[in-house]
């Protein structure tokens, strides 16, 4: 098996001149990279990329926080995230949280044992003052999720508006009894904003939510169908439900169909993300611009490595849009 020594010897060039070329120093001619390169080349020789990246104090890899991967949002981010890091010669740990403050904090050693160069977290499960010591330790970016404390680059929507726009949609089309179907609005601040536009269109148009119509803890397709078990059974239930997410927008739609109930006559629903499955279901949605969302963040987090700067808050806001099908 060739070494660096070999590849000095048959370049004409000293070792330390070789060991620049492969770690890519700058101050190194073309002419010199080009015989490195041809040595290199002939001799079959690999070079050792775990020890350059252990001289350089780099691992080369992110961690990317999401509550859950099986959630379709999170695993599409998730894979443009790892294309737009590849490019630029990165690799990503994926590490699920499951919305336990525990299963996080456990996850942010990475940052601090240098098993990663940075994190990006799409959810926030803890308070803030308990992530910040980390910066300490290397760059952290936050998109989707946000928080008015982080002092880090963020990529985020305007949630507020998001539950403003489905809402007034569902105003609009002339439904005056409106539910909400949410995860959990009190931990996240994307949940809550929403809520926040949901109530300030209810206001603007003088109605008001009972408080049987509110339909919490709701994530998945399954916890659709148990919203909408929980909802038959009311003397008055809603005509209409506002929802946070596509698939538990789908999950409720199944369960209304097999229960004989027509959609959107007997109940609109709206979701929220606009993934594949809305349309599949002709599901009335807000979509968030996802790739978006994904590249940005990832551009984010690979100049935060790079510069080495100490962390600021840089915000991005991207825009949201209503989707309208057939569940309305």
């Amino acid at each position: 098996m060739a070494t660096i020594q070999d590849v000095a010897k048959l370049a004409g060039l000293s070792r330390t001149t070789v060991s620049r070329v492969i770690n890519q120093h700058p101050y190194v001619t073309e002419e010199k990279k080009r015989l490195v390169s041809n040595a290199m080349q002939e001799l079959n020789y690999v070079p050792n990329s775990s020890a350059r990246r252990l001289r350089r104090q780099q691992t080369e890899t992110i961690a990317v926080y999401v509550p859950r991967i099986t959630n379709p949002f999170f695993s599409h981010l998730v894979e443009v995230m790892e294309k737009e890091a590849a490019k630029k010669g990165y690799q990503l740990i994926l590490c699920q949280t499951r919305y336990k403050k525990e299963q996080e904090r456990n996850f942010l050693e990475l940052l601090k044992t240098k098993q990663v160069d940075g994190l990006i977290l799409t959810s926030i499960e803890n308070d803030w003052s308990e992530i910040e010591p980390y910066l300490a330790y290397g760059p952290i970016v936050v998109c989707n999720e946000y928080s008015d404390s982080a002092q880090v680059p963020l990529v985020f929507l305007d949630q507020i508006k998001g539950g403003y726009i489905g809402t007034k949609h569902l105003i609009e089309q002339g439904y005056t009894k409106l539910g909400y179907c949410t995860g959990d609005h009190k931990s996240s601040r994307v949940a809550h904003d929403r809520r926040i536009g949901f109530l300030k269109a209810l206001n603007e148009a003088g109605l008001q939510m009972k408080d049987e119509w509110y339909f919490g803890g709701a994530y998945s397709v399954q916890d659709g169908k148990r919203t909408f078990e929980a909802l038959k059974k009311l003397s008055d239930p809603p005509q209409a439900l506002f929802t946070g997410s596509d698939e538990v927008a789908a999950g409720i739609v199944k369960a209304a169909s097999d229960a004989g109930w027509k959609v959107p006559e007997d109940l609109a629903v709206i979701g929220f993300d606009n993934q594949p499955l809305a349309e599949l279901m002709e599901l009335t949605t807000v979509e968030q611009p996802i790739e978006t969302i994904a590249r940005q963040a990832m551009e984010l987090m690979i100049e935060s490595i790079k510069s080495k700067r100490t962390s600021v808050r840089k915000e991005v806001i991207l825009p949201l849009k209503l989707i309208q099908r057939c569940s309305t």
